[in-house]
């Protein structure tokens, strides 16, 4: 039955076209990063020192004792971090160093059928190859199996947690989220925020009790545990002025006034701060779009108006991104994915003619793209805010949107041409 999909078929619907057309583009490039990009590597190889530190921890040698003199990828995961990955040395650099590649894509397919099914999409519509195609080209997850890092398997497990939020499985999502936090530290810890807004206590006791318990555990098998505290923490809280795309990394970078440059981060702060206070007041009841845009808007925050921001990292943004397929999408204009373009294409802007003026565009591209996102985020909503007021739609319990973004019977091309909710036969007589 399987190889009957194969067989070669004329399409007949525009679904039909679309779905032959995309399969064999996303399959390709599939194959293409994992098996020739990442395998080839590259110059960066954050994978190095992650199996140095892992091979220093099972024969109780120094982990951290790196020299932070150097640009080159360091070692910075928290001695809980150390512990969990601390198998990969089990095996030999060169095969242990491909199998995390696999399973780094593994995870990052996995957790894009689940941003497929939590908007309601099958493998069989038109969003399935489209969305591994969009992943699969983009600059974040080449560079993840390129540079062979972890973001593949910390994407999925926040997918995971997003899925176990809806389904009221606190502790659980709590675990997952734990897990997450005891690797890579803050990066995806505001995502707490989110289920404390929706009233989901429990998950702040899992996800600070498993970082907790795993360094306690980690304490007496590190031999130099505290070199964590006094000589990796002090360099993680600096904000460095290379490979860094965060408003401060590239300010240090170009020498940008010290105040200006907090007057952008208070500015978009207070952005940031507005837009998640509407999505709280009025759609915290429309549940995936709540979750989704809001996980999207505290991640690009993080990223932008913290210490330290790389562009890899925008995979954590995939979710704000899918929720294009709603009708209430903050990510329905234009400027939106120039945003995109800015944080998520692989492209490079360097320039042999205008060497200065491509250097630029290729170096805050990134800063701008994040910046730009927040900027939309805030001016869509706040727009239906004020349209609301107006139109006298400021009720409690209500969202913001116009009823033209919630017809209930218009069909969806993207799941052919299917209405998402039956509407039953009109009644004669």
């Amino acid at each position: 039955m399987f190889l009957r999909q194969l067989e070669p078929r004329t399409a007949r619907t525009t679904a039909e076209v679309l779905n032959f057309a995309l399969w064999p583009l996303a399959v390709l490039t599939v194959l293409n990063r994992v098996f020739i990009k990442a395998v080839n590597g590259y110059i960066t190889d954050d994978f190095r020192p992650v199996y140095n530190a892992s091979l220093a921890f099972l024969n109780h040698k120094a982990v951290y004792n790196a020299n932070f003199s150097s640009t080159d990828p360091h070692y910075l995961y928290p001695p809980s971090g150390t512990l969990l990955i601390s198998p990969l040395a089990i095996i030999d650099p060169e095969k242990s160093r491909w199998g995390f590649i696999l399973i780094n894509a593994i995870a990052i397919m996995l957790a894009g059928y689940l941003l497929l099914r939590l908007f309601d999409y099958t493998l069989g519509s038109v969003a399935a190859p489209a969305l591994l195609l969009a992943m699969f080209s983009s600059e974040t997850v080449t560079n993840t199996l390129v540079f062979t890092n972890i973001n593949g398997c910390l994407f999925l497990a926040m997918v995971v947690f997003i899925h176990l939020l809806l389904r009221r499985q606190d502790l659980w999502a709590g675990v997952v989220l734990g897990l997450v936090i005891s690797v890579k530290g803050p990066l995806l810890a505001p995502l707490i925020l989110i289920a404390l807004a929706r009233g989901q206590w429990k998950t702040l006791i899992t996800a600070a009790g498993v970082p907790i318990a795993l360094n306690l555990l980690a304490w007496p098998l590190i031999v130099d545990y505290k070199q964590f505290w006094t000589h990796t923490l002090p360099y993680l809280a600096e904000s460095r002025d290379y490979f860094n795309s965060a408003i401060v990394g590239n300010a240090g970078y170009y020498g940008v006034a010290g105040w200006l440059t907090l007057l952008i981060r208070v500015v978009l702060g207070v952005m940031v701060a507005i837009s998640l206070w509407l999505l709280y007041r009025y759609y915290r009841d429309d549940e995936v779009f709540f979750i989704c845009t809001s996980s999207g808007l505290l991640i690009t925050a993080m990223l932008v108006l913290g210490s330290l921001g790389q562009m890899y990292y925008s995979m954590f943004l995939f979710p704000i991104l899918m929720t294009v397929v709603q009708r209430n999408s903050v990510m329905r204009n234009w400027p939106a994915w120039v945003a995109v373009f800015g944080f998520m294409s692989y492209d490079k802007w360097l320039s042999d003619r205008w060497q200065s003026i491509g250097r630029s565009l290729d170096y805050l591209r990134v800063t701008f793209g994040w910046g730009l996102l927040l900027i939309v985020v805030f001016c869509v909503l706040g727009d239906r805010y004020l349209a609301a007021r107006r139109e006298g739609r400021l009720v409690t319990g209500k969202t913001l949107d116009p009823a033209w973004m919630h017809p209930e019977s218009e069909a969806d091309p993207i799941r052919n041409g299917k209405p998402r909710t039956a509407i039953p036969e009109p009644v004669n007589g």
